[in-house]
Order: C-alpha cells, then structure tokens, then sequence
C-alpha cells in the first residue's frame, strides 16, 4: 500500500494504491484523473524542472528557465547537471530555447524571462 495525495487538480485527494497483486487498485480519488495520477506515479512518473542558468552579463548573472514538457522523474539531476553547465553567453526572450533537446528526452530548456532581451 502506498499513500499519495494527488496533484491533477484542486482537490488535492488523499489517494492509498495497493499494487500487490498485478493490478492498480486506487482508492480516495473524487475524479478519474487521480487514477490516471496514480498509475503514472508507480509505473513512470514525471516531473517538471524550474531552474536558472548562468548568464554572460553582469547586470543579468542568472535567467530563469524551465523544461518545456515533462522529463522522467529519475532524469531530473542528470538534466540538471547540464543547466548547471550552461552559460547563456547571447541576448534571449521568453521562450527561446536555451538548450535543444536535453538528454535527448524530447523536451528544450527554455528560457522564461525577457530580462536579457534588451
């Protein structure tokens, strides 16, 4: 037995899964989407990354950036890691991507922030 609270949606539902016996069992949800949370949870979950990355400026010594999707939850320090080893040495906007296809997981780190766009 495992005991989750779902993040899906406001409800914040205090869910128990038991996944003793080939099969999911949810209890606790109020919708569906705290099953589908649930089954995500244990066979493949994912997470989101907000992060800053070093900057070239001296007025700007850090950008904001994010993940633009979702990355396997056991990739977030390796991913990491390479934020950690970026500099971003040119002027960027909101959105524009910081480094392409991190990992290789299909998903940009992006920056969020206009404040080196001038």
């Amino acid at each position: 037995m495992i005991e989750l609270t779902c993040i899906e949606c406001p409800n914040g539902c205090a869910m128990t899964v038991d996944n003793s016996e080939n099969e999911i069992k949810v209890t606790g949800n109020r919708c569906k989407r705290g099953v589908s949370f649930a089954v995500s949870e244990l066979t493949n979950p994912m997470r989101t990354i907000c992060s800053t990355v070093k900057t070239a400026f001296d007025f700007c010594p850090v950008l904001p950036v994010r993940v633009s999707g979702e990355i396997p939850k056991d990739k977030i320090f390796e991913v990491m890691a390479v934020i950690n080893k970026t500099t971003v040495k040119n002027k960027v906007r909101r959105g524009d991507i910081i480094i392409p296809d991190v990992l290789n997981l299909g998903v940009d780190i992006i920056a969020t922030s206009d404040i080196l766009s001038t």
